[in-house]
């Protein structure tokens, strides 16, 4: 694998950044930092420190050696420590970027939690589809064909599909992994677009665009921190955004800051996308002169908010879910039933 596409998981990010921080803190020369850690680390951690070593000793910015792993350091996580080494902040900047990525992957965490459980429904749904498809409805399907009984359509629909499956099932295997791949395909190459169709779902618009001024507010706010230019801070803010109308917004708001007004000015020019409170929070910052407090508080107030959207989504979703699957099976579940009663009907007459 090429260095510039190593990845590091949060865990390795962390161990690395915290390790970093406190030996320089400790008094402990970049270069010894290094070789220290080098003693213990592994994969991908191991690679990167070794390139970072070779290039402190060539008289490179550790900035400029993580410039060079786009995967495993973004772009804020490279500016802060650019900022940070001019300033000579290394150690206090690299503690709070630690304290960042911890909050960024709890708060992954959170989102990924809510998933879990529609996950594991539709799997275990699915599961028990193919089990019927392949071993319930061809039993099912020799008998009332020995019967000579009058099917009904849901009962024809579920064998049709039953024998495809069992008697094509290599052309079934082959379309199944064609619209898989055809789907990642598309999504590498549109990525955007097929993101922009599913954050349009009415239940994920909303806890998207939440999600997105969480991190934003929050990669602002340590940006700012660090002493980088408002311009600079939210161009660099703008790239962990994911809807494009949010993207969009910042980008006026980029543009106000430019033209020397107050970047908050720029957000409420489109209604109902920043929530008004936190624009209020945002202004008092910039007359204030405390903006990086008050992106402080708006990330933290907007963590709360998606926790709460999250946990209303998710109880809202296992009701939902639940009924689904009780439909559907129930239904399958009917289609076999069905005939069989019709067929105990004409023995009794």
């Amino acid at each position: 694998m090429a260095f510039g596409q190593l990845r590091l998981s949060s865990e390795e990010k962390i161990g690395l950044v915290s390790n970093i921080s406190t030996m320089l803190a400790a008094g402990i020369p970049i270069v010894e930092t290094i070789t220290s850690l080098l003693e213990e680390a592994k994969g991908n951690q191991r690679k990167i420190l070794l390139s970072l070593q070779d290039d402190v000793t060539a008289g490179k910015q550790i900035s400029e050696s993580f410039a060079r792993y786009p995967l495993a350091f973004d772009d804020v996580t490279v500016n802060l420590i650019k900022a940070a080494e001019e300033a000579g902040t290394l150690e206090t900047t690299l503690k709070d970027l630690q304290k960042t990525i911890i909050e960024e992957r709890e708060f992954s965490d959170k989102v990924k939690s809510a998933m879990f459980y529609p996950l594991i429904v539709l799997v275990i749904f699915f599961a028990v589809l193919l089990m019927m498809l392949l071993v319930v409805i061809p039993r099912i399907s020799t008998v009332f064909s020995h019967l000579n009984v009058v099917l009904p359509l849901p009962t024809k629909i579920l064998i049709f599909v039953s024998n495809v499956i069992t008697h094509h099932w290599l052309l079934v295997s082959s379309s199944t992994a064609a619209l898989i791949a055809t789907v990642i395909i598309l999504y590498s190459i549109k990525r955007e677009m097929v993101l922009g169709v599913f954050f349009k779902l009415p239940l994920v618009s909303t806890l998207v665009r939440q999600i997105d001024i969480t991190r934003f507010s929050r990669s602002l706010h340590l940006l700012l921190a660090s002493g980088i230019p408002i311009t600079t801070s939210l161009e660099l803010a703008q790239a962990v955004i994911l809807k494009k109308e949010v993207r969009v917004l910042v980008a006026k708001a980029r543009d106000q800051a430019q033209a020397g007004h107050p970047f908050s000015a720029g957000l409420r020019s489109k209604q109902n996308i920043i929530p008004s409170m936190m624009i209020k929070l945002m202004e008092v910052g910039e007359k204030s002169g405390t903006l990086e407090e008050s992106m402080l508080n708006v990330s933290e107030n907007m963590d709360y908010t998606v926790s709460q959207s999250i946990k209303k989504l998710t109880a809202m979703l296992e009701p939902i879910m639940l009924v689904l699957v009780g439909l559907a099976v129930g239904g399958m579940m009917l289609a076999i039933i069905a005939p069989i009663y019709n067929l105990i009907g004409q023995v009794g007459r």
